[in-house]
């Protein structure tokens, strides 16, 4: 039997968001939308964005933009991708119909076109009685046909199978998990824990910011200074202490004619978890789509894993991510 190719996806955090990339609506939406369709067209197969997407008055902005795009693709191409958004579980969404309003404004942002909800991170350190009750919430949503399919994100290893057996008893199958995971994050047990249940239970194992924010992207000889201070800030402490990773993705990279990006996700894929992958303009979307079409061997992800292990950097963990 053949293995199922891992494919590709495609997240949004940046549509709508000023504080993090600077997200200028009258000159960002038309580059955007041609973004999109491009990526939908080369095969990238899930959009990923979440009810938060937006800073300030521009909230919900992905989803919006979204629904707006998603009027014009043909339904035969709307068939074959997985349109996946998370509800945030704020404070003062509580109780089980705690986001029952949310569903309905992002279903609304979306035109109706919602495959997947997740939950946007675990509650379990501050409020677990909270996220079991949101989760039972959205299994009701499912019960009813509104829902067709559930994940979870920022969620560790015991909590996930804690919570993927509370819904299977009423026969409600948790479809992905989204974890933070690139050759920036630290390696840790938990990730091959996760791996573990996902591979037992048929669970979509999602990767978000499999570019380390854009900082894998950066070829060795630069240091480029991001024009939002957040950014800035990342940059400046994790960039100079990655060039001996970012040389070896450039040197993977001649081999196939690939980018350090499309290095990177494969490295990614190597390691059973589907990238989400953000992007803004058309040449990112290109990067995504030409990773598609080849993998790494054996001995160059064992090399990225080691490189990886010796790297001095890391990318800040969400968190609120359960154990």
């Amino acid at each position: 039997m053949t293995k199922k190719k891992i494919g590709i996806g495609f997240g949004t955090w940046a549509w709508g968001n000023k504080l993090v990339w600077d997200y200028k609506a009258e000159t960002d939406d038309i580059l955007l939308k041609k973004t999109f369709f491009d990526a939908i067209n080369g095969g990238l197969d899930l959009i990923d964005s979440a009810d938060s997407y937006g800073t300030g008055s521009l909230f919900g902005q992905s989803e919006k933009l979204i629904g707006d795009f998603l009027e014009e693709l043909p339904k035969r191409k709307l068939k074959k991708v997985t349109i996946a958004t998370k509800l945030a579980p704020f404070p003062w969404r509580i109780g089980r119909n705690g986001l029952d309003n949310a569903f309905q404004e992002s279903n609304q942002r979306l035109k109706g076109n919602m495959t997947r909800v997740q939950l946007h991170w675990s509650t379990y350190r501050y409020a677990p009685w909270q996220e079991e009750q949101l989760l039972n919430g959205l299994g009701d949503l499912y019960e009813e046909g509104l829902i067709k399919e559930i994940g979870l994100s920022n969620t560790g290893p015991k909590r996930l199978n804690f919570l993927f057996q509370k819904l299977k008893k009423r026969g409600i199958k948790i479809k992905s998990i989204q974890m933070q995971l690139s050759l920036l994050t630290k390696p840790s047990l938990e990730d091959e824990n996760i791996k573990i249940i996902c591979d037992e239970n048929e669970i979509e194992y999602l990767a978000y910011s499999p570019l380390g924010l854009g900082i894998l992207t950066v070829p060795p000889n630069q240091s480029p200074k991001p024009t939002t201070f957040l950014r800035k800030s990342l940059y400046q402490r994790i960039l100079p202490k990655t060039i001996e990773l970012r040389t070896l993705l450039t040197h993977i990279g001649k081999k196939y004619s690939a980018s350090q990006a499309e290095v990177a996700l494969n490295w990614v894929r190597s390691h059973g978890a589907k990238p989400i992958v953000g992007i803004r303009n058309p040449n990112q979307a290109k990067d995504a789509i030409s990773a598609l079409n080849w993998s790494l061997t054996k001995s160059e992800k064992q090399k990225l894993d080691f490189c990886r292990n010796a790297c001095l950097a890391n990318m800040p963990l969400n968190p609120f991510t359960s154990p």
